[in-house]
């Protein structure tokens, strides 16, 4: 009897320990200016799961990402969901992101978008608010590389946005 006390104790305190562990909500995105094709590449990388939650309750509740025969409505609504939680503005001026498509890599997301016709930066806003609205404790990491600049950030639900100026 004397040894099993010690022992149950061993045995559970490493299950509290694993009780406690959380899950961290972040997602990447890397901007980067390729001036020569005048364009602005972004690939924003997002957890499947957290993505999918997000887009069912917001859009349709049986939307399955990552699965062979996925409606091509999931493109229009990863589209307008990205469009409305990413704001850019080059030189103050407000730009239109183009979604130009996704895939999947075990348990992410690579969305990709892109802004033409950007002929020079002197300054980039950038607002992410991707998951903001489904996790409070989501951090969306920021990677920019503009005008041979490499620059990195955190955005979070208290602070969505930042300024870079390139002048």
């Amino acid at each position: 009897m004397k040894l099993i006390k010690p022992f149950l104790f061993f045995l559970i305190i490493p299950l509290f320990a694993f009780a406690s562990l959380h899950k961290y909500y972040i997602s990447v995105t890397q901007i980067n200016f390729i001036e020569e094709k005048q364009s602005v590449q972004i690939t924003t990388r997002i957890f499947i799961d957290d993505f999918e939650n997000l887009l069912r309750e917001r859009y349709d509740e049986s939307i399955t990402l990552a699965v062979k025969d996925e409606p091509k409505t999931t493109d229009v609504y990863i589209d307008k969901y990205l469009k409305e939680s990413i704001k850019i503005k080059i030189n103050n001026e407000d730009v239109n992101l183009n979604f130009i498509g996704k895939e999947y890599d075990q348990d992410i997301i690579r969305c990709y978008l892109e802004i033409e016709n950007v002929l020079g930066i002197e300054s980039f806003e950038i607002s992410n608010k991707v998951l903001f609205d489904l996790f409070k404790e989501q951090q969306n990491i920021i990677k920019t590389k503009i005008n041979s600049k490499e620059k990195s950030f955190i955005l979070i639900p208290e602070k969505d946005n930042t300024l870079l100026k390139f002048n």
